[in-house]
């Protein structure tokens, strides 16, 4: 048996890829900070990498951070399709008057849908204001304030389904709707009625002009900025029920809660509530109604107008064209964002599944127990709920992790169970009289693994690791479930704005695809490297 040792420059061929990685993840991470909210401030208020790149404090003036899921959420909050750096929306102008009268100032935090009462028992945030029903299951998860909107659901259809107009004649038809809402409650009563409930409003909608659904019904505001602003689409009939929109509070921010409920008071008294929803011609009759303001003043619905006016100039060739182009910046930033996260992910994986490796293969029973336990209960767990669980149920525990590095940790402990499978893997290639040549040259057992074992191994594996940063690389978007604009945040945020999911997944795809493409160059040289490596040594 010949024992053989990794020749100088073998070694630091072997040794390129982790140290390649590390390199990116330390150069890149410290673009990178772990504040996992968005800015309120005009100018970065959308920006992608303020997923993580939190915004300063002013000193002086205390802060009232709110959240709301500003990615597809017109005319609540979301990004203005002139300037997508841009937040606003009637509940934006409703927080911002409401932190003027507290002399605070307003901070958005951007998150699901799924997350903000999470989110705001974890303490991420103050309160939540994102069209939230006061049903009787939001009034025990959370604090509320008075009602601020009151609305009816409206039924959506196409030009040839002008006969749905009414509740009862929805029965025997497949209907649209928002998940948790009222709507989807009175749907679900009526047996007759098969339901589909979406998360995003523009899902929905693109499901009705594709024909999957026959009708929506939707809260009136979304059908109005919805269905209001194209040809192909109608509200018909009378508004169905009533549902009333509060601000939300952690339980027990009692003093919070008083302060913004007495801003709520005074700005429906001075009129000031009704102008703000005038702008965005929401001022409705119910509204005079539940506030008590019958005055008559005359606000143009500009805001209503701008956003249409500017949907409309959307089309035709000329107008995506520049739409696509004013994207690039935001997919840039994404790109870098998901670069490093999942940089930083694979050198956690690579060192801790290195570790993992060894302790199965030449450790105690009781190691090898252990890491073999680890790496079951890691592979048999959906990523997606490791990534929830360290984000929202370590917290319970008392460990609190920004969004972006729970992420990484998440992302890095997952393809660590891999990376040990496939390690052990390349230790068990390397013959066992390699380990018995070297004890016999006098090193220990440590010092064989280092010099004699290890890069074989290595040189075996490098492939299939190149190749799991690059899968790595794609699972990197479920982050995005915990408030990280990258990619694929970036698309649902593009998407949903402009309605356009072909061109905006293209331009997204090919983000995807440029990432990746070195990595997979690296690893076809490395295949290569290592073919000719195996022929010289004599192996077949």
């Amino acid at each position: 048996m010949t024992l053989r040792l990794p020749a100088a420059n073998e070694a630091r061929h072997r040794l390129s890829a982790p140290v390649f990685f590390l390199l990116l993840a330390l150069c890149l991470s410290g673009l990178f900070r772990s504040d996992p909210v968005h800015a309120s401030d005009a100018a970065t208020a959308g920006s992608p990498i303020s997923a993580v790149a939190g915004s300063g404090h002013s000193g002086a003036q205390p802060e009232l951070s709110w959240a709301s899921d500003g990615e597809a959420n017109v005319p609540y909050v979301f990004h203005d399709p002139v300037d997508l750096n841009h937040l606003e929306g009637f509940e934006y102008d409703m927080v911002q008057e409401i932190a003027r009268r507290l002399n605070r100032k307003a901070r958005f935090v951007q998150n699901d849908w799924d997350g903000l009462i999470p989110g705001l028992q974890r303490g991420m945030y103050q309160m939540v204001v994102d069209g939230i029903e006061m049903t009787p299951d939001h009034l025990q998860a959370a604090l509320f304030s008075r009602p601020y909107y009151v609305t009816g659901d409206r039924i959506v259809v196409r030009r040839d389904r002008m006969d749905l107009n009414s509740f009862g004649a929805l029965r025997g038809h497949v209907v649209g709707t928002i998940k948790e809402t009222l709507a989807e409650r009175l749907l679900q009563r009526e047996p007759s009625i098969t339901v589909r409930s979406y998360e995003e409003e523009t899902y929905a909608f693109s499901d009705l002009r594709n024909g999957r659904l026959d009708a929506l019904l939707l809260d009136g505001p979304i059908a109005l900025y919805y269905a209001g602003i194209t040809d192909d689409l109608e509200i018909v009939g009378a508004p169905v029920g009533q549902t009333r929109y509060g601000i939300a509070f952690k339980q027990g921010n009692t003093a919070l809660h008083d302060e913004v409920d007495r801003a709520l008071g005074t700005m429906m008294q001075d009129g000031t509530l009704q102008v703000i929803l005038a702008r965005w011609n929401l001022w409705t009759p119910e509204m005079a109604q539940m506030t008590g303001d019958h005055v008559v003043r005359d606000v143009k619905p500009v805001e209503w107008l701008r956003y249409r006016n500017a949907m409309r100039a959307q089309t035709g060739w000329v107008g995506q064209l520049k739409r696509y182009i004013g994207f690039l910046p935001d997919i840039g930033e994404a790109a870098l964002l998901t670069l490093v996260v999942s940089a930083l992910s694979m050198v956690i994986a690579v060192s801790l599944g290195l570790i993992l490796a060894l302790g199965r293969q030449y450790g105690p029973a009781w190691l090898r127990w252990g890491t073999g336990l680890y790496i079951e209960i890691v592979r048999g767990t959906p990523l997606l709920i490791q990534i929830l669980f360290i984000f929202y149920g370590l917290p319970g525990m008392g460990i609190k992790l920004s969004p972006f590095f729970a992420g990484v940790i998440a992302l890095g402990l997952n393809y660590a169970s891999y990376e040990a499978e496939n390690y052990r893997a390349g230790l068990s290639s390397v013959p066992r009289g390699q380990m018995e040549a070297a004890i016999a040259l006098n090193m220990t057992q440590r010092q064989a693994l280092r010099l004699v074992i290890i890069p074989q191994a290595f040189r075996t594996v490098l492939p299939v690791m190149t190749n799991d940063f690059i899968a790595l690389l794609k699972d990197s978007s479920l982050v995005s479930v915990i408030t990280l604009t990258e990619l694929t945040k970036t698309y649902i945020r593009l998407s949903s704005t402009y309605y356009d999911y072909i061109g905006t997944g293209l331009l997204i795809g090919g983000a995807y695809l440029l990432l990746g493409l070195p990595f997979v160059r690296f690893a076809r040289h490395v295949e290569r490297r290592l073919g000719r490596s195996l022929m010289r040594s004599g192996h077949h």
